[in-house]
């Protein structure tokens, strides 16, 4: 990645970062916001405990907050930002579960020769799984329209 990318980048964190911390202000919410760039995007993580009601049950809370973030960071910036959001590692873990899930059904799909159909799952949860059957070298497609595309 070049250079002017990652600058690019890091100031897409900072924007994102300085969004994020006037929403905890406002909500009075305590959280220590980490800044990086991952994958070639912007990825930003909260932690602070009790902030699993920014994450909702099954990280629909979280995916609204990561959306008005990449909007506020696209309308400051004037280009469409692709920022992760994490909060209290909701998506690290997801990643891991996800990633081990891919690994059992490739095994499986290995050993009766039969195509395997996941539940549905929103695009971060798809790509994990894609991109894990990737490297295991088999391959994977989504079907379907969401929300219920698998």
């Amino acid at each position: 990645m070049e250079k002017s990318e990652i600058s690019r980048l890091e100031e897409e964190g900072d924007l994102a970062a300085d969004y994020l911390e006037v929403l905890l202000d406002i909500a009075d919410l305590p959280g220590d916001i980490d800044i990086d760039v991952e994958n070639d995007r912007a990825a930003l993580a909260i932690a602070g405990g009790k902030l699993s009601h920014l994450v909702g049950g099954r990280g629909e809370v979280l995916d609204s907050l990561q959306e008005l973030t990449r909007l506020a960071v696209q309308t400051s910036l004037g280009e469409r930002s692709r920022l992760m959001l994490d909060i209290d590692n909701f998506r690290a873990d997801k990643k891991s579960e996800l990633a081990q899930l891919a690994k059992e059904t490739a095994e499986e799909v290995k050993s009766t020769g039969e195509a395997i159909k996941l539940r549905p799952m929103n695009a971060f949860e798809r790509k994990v799984v894609h991109d894990t059957i990737q490297e295991i070298g088999l391959t994977s497609e989504s079907e379907g329209e969401d929300p219920d595309r698998c």
